[in-house]
């Protein structure tokens, strides 16, 4: 029997998330490098997995099935594909920077480098073991996510992350609260709340969805239930492939966020800790739109088509919408908030594009944007605990008296709004050529997403990096070692990246392939044939 690479890969933080635990409350420090530790054996476990997996392979790799629950069908069942195993590598990699960039955000007292306003002061405690050891059961959740083939699994996965982010969005708010920590208290519980309750009532009717799949396949497999379908095995009722659609599309739309269904996300983000925050939009987000392109796509070609144009059409409003709320926006990490939002349509508009080019973008733009909003958010959560506040208008020539961090914040910014060069760009780019190839319209309007994205970026790095310098931050010190080993890696990939993107699209071709196969499209030809 071989080794359960994909199984090791997910187990690891999760019995690091207990042994984190079950650090004595005294040894804080010891609790934070175990995380760390346990964070970069799970990076080694995915790194194994993404050299054994062979892109012109067979489409699901390193696979893995045991009875689970035999009575009603349910198998242990693991699989990555391309795109699978691409956000595996994205989730392992982050993870670390995450807990390097949270290493204070549970301690007693605020690490800001500077004299901290007295306002923030004082704080309650706030167990730094629990901290970490949630960071980490959500990273095994969210890679187990990846890895499942099993329908049902994947549905225990999809819920059962919501309760550590729960807890980490409630229980370890930012502490740059300008209202008082009473109020910040009141605010944190309420954007958990609403996190919690949006995502629960999209993963009841999906269950409704799972357990209808259920009755008209016999079967809770991926694999078992696509073959019959391809095959002609299994046909399912026009309306009732269509209910099981919007089942399963409803839950990920809200995880994802799509517009109508975002508003829990810019209070998840605003209230979290900065790492949380990342967590949120690069790590668990992206579990939304990766199921649309593996369990949607697949397992109802048919109502995925159908349901295309209203999709495209929420897609565009979400790419607009969100990038003008984020112009608007007075609160930085709010400002990230509604600019992925904006990042979401753009992505889903190339799932539902129905080219190759739109979901290799799709796929990619998983990718970048997880990097590029980790970097972002994380420079402006360094900004934020230094000067113990989320306003914009409070800041002022930072760029004067601390070059680094700014500079950092610069090409975090560059990466959001897609500059050239920098890694987002390469993704927007596919997403915008895949759909204009099909929807000439849809198209035209997701541009004005870019041009709005240059407006909210650069009004933001003018308003808090350039002008004189405010008093507020007249001291405030430039990135220390660990901030700069946290930003560091992830800027040198956005290059490398923006650059040089084979390495990702070579993994995820051939799995857009398949899937373009599921739904039996293929690349609209040309209007105007090459001169010969």
């Amino acid at each position: 029997m071989s080794f359960p690479l994909l199984t090791a890969t997910a187990a690891l933080p999760a019995v690091g998330a207990v042994a984190v635990a079950a650090v004595p409350a005294a040894r804080r420090t010891a609790a934070k490098w175990l995380a760390l530790l346990f964070s970069l054996g799970t990076l080694a476990l995915a790194v194994t997995v993404l050299v054994r997996f062979e892109p012109g392979g067979a489409r699901y790799q390193l696979t893995e099935s045991h009875a689970w629950i035999a009575d009603f069908g349910v198998r242990y069942e693991l699989g990555v594909d391309g795109i699978g195993v691409t956000l595996l590598a994205l989730t392992a990699l982050l993870v670390p920077f995450v807990i390097a960039a949270g290493w204070h955000d549970a301690d007693p007292s605020p690490d800001s480098g500077g004299e901290a306003p007295a306002e923030t002061k004082h704080y309650r405690w706030r167990p730094t073991q629990g901290f970490f050891a949630l960071i980490l059961m959500v990273e095994a959740m969210v890679i187990l996510s990846f890895e499942a083939t099993d329908v049902f699994l994947f549905y225990i996965l999809f819920e059962a992350m919501l309760i550590p982010m729960y807890f980490l969005i409630g229980g370890f708010g930012d502490r740059a609260h300008a209202q008082g920590e009473e109020a910040a208290a009141t605010q944190r519980s309420y954007a958990a709340v609403k996190f919690l309750l949006y995502n629960l009532v999209g993963g009841l009717i999906m269950l409704a969805a799972v357990i209808g799949l259920y009755v008209v396949a016999g079967s809770f497999s991926l694999g078992e239930i696509a073959a019959a379908r391809a095959s002609g095995e299994l046909e399912m009722a026009t309306n009732t492939e269509r209910l099981l659609f919007l089942g399963f599309f409803f839950a990920f739309a809200i995880k994802a966020p799509l517009w109508p269904l975002h508003t829990w996300l810019p209070n998840a983000m605003g209230e979290a800790t900065a790492p949380v925050a990342v967590l949120i939009t690069a790590v668990v987000d992206k579990v939304g739109t990766f199921a649309m392109l593996r369990f949607c796509l697949q397992l109802f070609p048919e109502a995925s088509k159908w349901a295309t144009p209203v999709i495209i059409v929420l897609s565009l409003i979400s790419i607009v919408y969100g990038a003008l709320l984020a112009v608007g926006q007075r609160d930085i990490k709010r400002l990230i908030a509604y600019a992925s939002i904006s990042h979401f349509g753009f992505i889903i508009l190339g799932i539902f594009a129905m080219t190759s080019q739109g979901q290799s973008g799709a796929t990619l733009y998983m990718v970048n944007h997880g990097i590029s909003t980790a970097a972002l958010m994380l420079v402006a959560g360094f900004l934020i605990s230094r000067r113990g506040s989320r306003l914009i208008a409070d800041y002022g020539g930072v760029q004067k008296v601390a070059p680094v961090l700014a500079g950092t914040f610069l090409v975090g910014g560059l990466a959001t709004l897609s500059l050239p060069g920098l890694a987002p760009f390469v993704s927007e780019f596919l997403v915008l050529v895949g759909t204009f190839t099909r929807y000439p319209a849809a198209g035209i309007v997701a541009t004005f997403g870019i041009v709005l994205a240059a407006l909210y970026v650069l009004v933001l790095y003018q308003r808090t990096m350039t002008g004189p310098v405010k008093e507020e931050v007249r001291s405030m010190p430039d990135l220390r070692v660990r901030e700069l080993a946290v930003v560091a890696p992830l800027i040198a990939l956005l290059i490398f990246l923006g650059v040089y993107p084979k390495p990702v699209t070579e993994i995820v071709n051939p799995a857009v392939e398949h899937t373009m196969s599921d739904v039996q499209q293929q690349d609209p030809r040309p209007d105007v044939e090459a001169a010969k």
